[in-house]
């Protein structure tokens, strides 16, 4: 056995040891060691960094792995980077690039987008990649599948630090810029071939990438983007969850998150119990956080805001965040979406994936299209985890 083959066989053996539920969103146990994010002056960018373009790379630093707080054979370097925010500020945030020991061959990378659906830096995947915070197992298999078929891979703490959770052109902006400066960290020319995947909260960040990259990134080589289980349509995905025994918790952290990435300030629309709930999940993120089942939208707002739609300043939030609105892909796409209950999964209709697949093929975009029936939201995660990287390794391959 080659050491490349004991180095594959080391890692899926400690993670499968570490992650007997990894279908599920548990958490992973946090290692207090690991300094939090907002106490972590890595995190703060030098003076003058509003000026550099970008992408630019900040700060490095080799940290080691321990996604399930099991510490691995590999080591990664974190890098803090320039990023453009919803409306084009300057802003940082960190990306964790991870090599595969042995890897030989030409470059090939691949950017993933974790579904930390996060309000608090705890979350944060450069730290949960650490040991610390909520991350979650599903990431750390999907990563190990990467690393073993000798691909590279950057994973962006797209949200910024302002945990803007839904914001959809300044999470793109964050995953291009994380590709920008991994191949800077990586002193790999812009003509490296990228691939980019993500599921659910992820699918955010992938989709309005590709949308994005051929106006705000157009040097970079990327050859693919697949992105499943999307919120095409965010008022199609409040409608569908709110009153969900299971789902409706996303409510208050999509809300808050996405009106953080605007700038909209949500308490003067809230009711009583709508800020008692917000403090309460305002560090949190979906998978660690406190459960609301049966929650209504309507129930955090003040009585003349119930229809969410009349928040003044709302209105940009909706018809921004609708996938296909931004631009139009220059890369083939993988989509994907499950089907339980002849609506969507649980979380998402389905309906927006096959539109969003239509729509794009209509402007000469080549997209697949898988949809999963009696899947759920985390079902269809699990199934299209595969799927994404047969996907990307063909397109690294043509």
């Amino acid at each position: 056995m080659s050491a490349r083959q004991r180095w594959r066989t080391l890692v899926f053996a400690t993670l499968a040891a570490a992650l007997p539920l990894a279908t599920t969103a548990t958490p992973a146990r946090a290692d207090t060691t690991v300094t939090l994010p907002t106490a972590d002056p890595f995190y703060t960018g030098p003076d003058g960094w509003e000026q550099t373009a970008p992408g630019a790379v900040l700060h490095t630093r080799t940290v080691q792995l321990a996604p399930t707080s099991v510490p691995l054979p590999l080591a990664a370097t974190q890098v803090l980077y320039r990023t453009s925010g919803q409306f084009g500020e300057p802003g940082v945030t960190v990306a964790t690039v991870i090599r595969p020991p042995g890897a030989s061959g030409p470059l090939r990378l691949v950017s993933y987008q974790s579904a930390y659906d996060s309000l608090g830096a705890g979350c944060d995947p450069s730290y949960a990649l650490r040991g610390g915070g909520a991350g979650t197992p599903q990431d750390a298999l999907i990563i190990a599948g990467y690393l073993a078929a000798g691909l590279t891979v950057v994973v962006s703490d797209y949200e910024g630090t302002d945990l803007a959770y839904g914001a959809g052109r300044l999470s793109g902006n964050a995953t291009l810029d994380g590709i920008r400066a991994a191949l800077h960290t990586l002193d790999a020319p812009a003509g490296t071939p990228v691939g980019m995947s993500g599921f659910s909260g992820g699918s955010i960040a992938t989709e309005f990438a590709a949308e994005l990259a051929p106006a705000y990134a157009p040097e970079l080589n990327i050859v693919g983007a697949a992105a499943g289980g999307m919120p095409v349509d965010m008022a199609a995905t409040i409608g569908y969850v709110d009153g969900s025994p299971q789902w409706a918790l996303v409510l208050p952290y999509v809300m808050q998150g996405a009106a953080r990435g605007f700038g909209l300030d949500l308490t003067l629309y809230l009711s009583d119990y709508g800020k008692d709930m917000m403090a309460q999940i305002a560090d949190h993120c979906v998978s660690d956080g406190p459960q609301f089942p049966g929650l209504r939208l309507a129930q955090l707002l003040r009585p003349e805001y119930r229809d969410y739609r009349t928040i003044p300043g709302f209105d940009p939030i909706l018809t921004q965040n609708r996938m296909g609105a931004t631009g139009t892909p220059n890369m083939p796409l993988l989509f994907g979406a499950g089907n339980a209950d002849h609506t969507g999964d649980g979380v998402i209709v389905a309906a927006g994936a096959r539109d969003l697949t239509a729509d794009y093929r209509s402007r000469g975009v080549t997209v697949d299209y898988i949809e999963y029936p009696g899947s759920n939201h985390l079902l269809a995660g699990a199934q299209f985890a595969p799927a994404a990287q047969a996907f990307l390794m063909s397109r690294f391959a043509s």
